[in-house]
């Protein structure tokens, strides 16, 4: 990952550091103490902005600076400084990196302006598109953005109920601790209540309890609790269920297949979901990481690393 912070000399071609990020995509300041927000009341040209600003003196870490101006106007530019040492030293360079037609100012008390990934969400859900720039003054009042938004679009196919599913959760605290990519995640749910609607048998044979399956109009064993008597059931449930089936009783029954990486749809999405029959580690299956069905944080953190190691982001 490229970093924020770097020495130039005073002689440094204006032409090239007018390029350090205009061609880049995803480009976020971590930490965002680099990003600082003032009031402009010049014209909101290019022109205008490097005229105001070089020869000025700024803090060693502000890499960037939000231009707040008149009727919500707003600019956004990375500058370059002739000293990274002293507490301040002049900017040598500026390079406009947005002018109020690309860029939207976002007040959301809920989102983390250190989260890659928040950022790119909301940029999503108010339709900023990838040549724009999302300015977002979130959590504590602290103000950071987004340029050109292109995150990687992840799919979690899980079982569910619970709801949300255990795997979608884990991901999204992943997201919000880890420094990785900005990643949006779309929720891809496989209704075990669905499943058995697809059959008509005298009863259900679930892997283990969980809310919800009281809507079941038959009855419901659990393969986990072992039940003592075998019935004439339906197991809903994948190979490890069929292989505990086996073990217990003897022998097969009648099966709806339940495991996501069975039933996944044949594409191209980048997928991340589980599977009872890994048990260590984790596994990659085309665009798909595959994490065992008691996967903790660091195994999750490492599939959503693997999936997302081509995503270009500053």
């Amino acid at each position: 990952m490229q970093q924020f912070v770097e020495n130039n000399s005073e002689n440094k071609n204006q032409s090239d550091s007018l390029t350090r990020y205009r061609d880049k995509k995803n480009v976020v300041p971590i930490p965002y103490r680099g990003t600082s927000v003032q009031k402009y009341a010049g014209e909101m040209t290019e022109k205008a902005i490097q005229s105001a600003f070089l020869g000025k003196e700024a803090y060693r870490r502000t890499e960037f600076i939000v231009l707040k101006g008149s009727d919500n106007k707003n600019a956004v530019v990375a500058i370059q400084k002739s000293d990274y040492e002293p507490l301040f030293s002049k900017i040598t360079h500026v390079e406009v990196l947005g002018l109020p037609d690309s860029c939207k100012y976002i007040i959301d008390s809920s989102v983390d302006c250190a989260n890659r990934s928040a950022l790119a969400e909301l940029a999503f859900r108010n339709q900023i598109g990838e040549e724009q720039i999302c300015i977002v003054e979130g959590k504590y009042d602290h103000v950071n953005f987004i340029y050109r938004p292109d995150p990687l679009v992840l799919q979690v196919l899980e079982v569910e109920p619970p709801s949300p599913p255990k795997l979608y959760s884990m991901v999204e605290q992943v997201l919000g601790y880890a420094d990785l990519p900005p990643i949006r995640v779309e929720l891809k749910t496989i209704d075990v209540r669905d499943l058995c609607s697809s059959v008509d048998p005298e009863c259900y044979l679930l892997p283990c309890r969980s809310g919800g399956m009281d809507q079941l109009k038959k009855p419901v064993f659990f393969l986990d609790e072992r039940p003592k008597q075998r019935q004439n059931w339906v197991l809903i449930g994948c190979e490890r269920s069929l292989q505990f089936h086996r073990h217990y009783y003897g022998d097969e029954p009648s099966r709806v297949e339940m495991c996501p990486r069975k039933l996944k749809s044949i594409d191209n999405e980048p997928t991340i979901l589980k599977c009872c029959l890994l048990e260590f580690d984790i596994e990659r299956d085309g665009n798909s990481m595959v994490v065992p069905w008691g996967a903790d944080l660091a195994m999750v953190e490492k599939a959503l690393r693997e999936l997302s190691s081509e995503v270009e982001y500053v």
